[in-house]
Formats: C-alpha cells, structure tokens, sequence
C-alpha cells in the first residue's frame, strides 16, 4: 500500500471502520491513523492487561499495528475491526510473555489465594483525608490500577476486557481462546480480589483508567506513520 492523494479531502473522523480500510486498502494512509486512533484506548489496556507495564505495551502496538497494516486486506469484516485489531495485540503481547517466562498457572495463582487470604490488601475507606474530589478520584483511580497490576494475567485480560473495555462474554471468550464459562470463573475470582467493596467504590472511574489519550496516543499513531512512511522511502 503506498500513500496517494484524494482530488477533494475527505474528513476521516465521519467514517465507519469499514470505509476507513476502503480508504487505507485504496493507499490513502492518513485513513490509517484515524484507526489507530480510534483503537488506541481499548488496545492499549488490553497489551497492558497481558504485560503489566507501559513501554512494552506501546511497544506491542506499534508492532501490532504494523502487522494489521500489511495484512489490512484480509479483514474480512466478519468481525468488528477493534476485535480484529484486538486479536493481533493479543497474539503480539503474550509472545513477549512467553519470552519473558512469567506465565502464571491458575493453580499457583489458587494455591496463593488459599495460602494467604488475598492476594491484593486494599485500606478499608478511601479519600477520608481528602477533602477534594478530583483528588481522590485521582487517588482511587491509581489505587484500582495498581490492584489490577497485581492480578495474575489471566484474571488481568479477563477483567481488563470484560469490566474496563465491556467486551460481551462470547467475544471475550473469542478473544482468548477460552470457553464462556470460563470467562466468567476467572471473571468472578478477579472481582474477588479486588474485593467486592472496592469494585462498588471504584465503578465510576472503570472508564478512565489505563488512560491513553492526547500525547500518548498520538505518539504511538506519529511512531506507526513514520514507520510506514519508512518503509516506501
């Protein structure tokens, strides 16, 4: 695919996912990070879900987003692009998972919630010592980003997608490769350790986790671009 120029400009942002890959397949690149940018948020928190940690998982989406790139023209739109774009994050980060040898069984992960009560302690009452809103807002929500840090990647990506992004069960389950019932174990023992009143106090601020908005997010579409720019110079 190689950069070329529409006759009248056309304003990506009123474009549906189908006719943005019409755009991109027909070499009009600029299409492209109109998709990464609608997709940056949930693909983001999934990456950071399998690996824990920032940098690796930008990482993971520019080179994820080289690989939907090149093989752009075989979406074939039997699912949703952001499930499509999903699976191939998902496919990148657990390699860097499986290089990095911290896969987690589930029965190790059992063993320790058995042997310690819970794996994640979280202070009875939150923001009693702020009078400010915004400010414990700000504190609660880091406070849920580190609980989730601590859970085990497997319930991690399950809750990420089904609680954070509000996949439906059946494309959770897709996703992963694992089978509903599943999705809903692994979904229930998560919540656990975040214990219930935390889960109740902290609904509200789901939506703003794992933020990646405004400079971050271009950041990763400016590095892809480039990167695609590279490649037919």
């Amino acid at each position: 695919m190689s950069a070329h120029s529409h006759a009248l400009p056309v304003d990506y942002a009123t474009l549906d996912d189908q006719a943005l890959v019409a755009e991109v397949l027909a070499g009009h690149r600029e299409a492209f990070r109109h998709i990464m940018q609608r997709c940056n948020q949930r693909l983001f928190r999934v990456a950071r879900a399998v690996l824990g940690e920032d940098v690796e998982a930008e990482d993971v989406l520019q080179e994820s987003y080289m690989r939907a790139y090149r093989k752009l023209d075989s979406f074939r739109g039997e699912a949703s692009l952001s499930t499509w774009l999903t699976s191939i994050v998902l496919n990148e980060a657990r390699g860097r998972l499986r290089k990095r040898h911290l896969m987690v069984g589930l029965e190790q992960v059992d063993a320790a919630s058995a042997g310690h009560g819970q794996v994640v302690h979280f202070p009875a009452k939150f923001g009693s010592e702020d009078p400010s809103v915004s400010a414990a807002r700000l504190q609660i929500r880091g406070l849920l980003e580190r609980a989730i840090d601590e859970l085990p990647e497997s319930f991690r990506t399950v809750y990420m997608l089904r609680d954070v992004e509000e996949c439906p069960i059946d494309e959770t389950a897709h996703l992963l490769g694992i089978r509903p019932e599943t999705v809903k174990t692994r979904l229930h023992r998560a919540r656990r350790l975040l214990r219930g009143s935390l889960q109740e106090s902290l609904s509200g601020t789901l939506g703003e986790a794992f933020p990646f908005m405004g400079r971050r997010c271009a950041r990763v579409s400016d590095a892809v671009m480039a990167r695609l720019e590279a490649e037919d110079a």
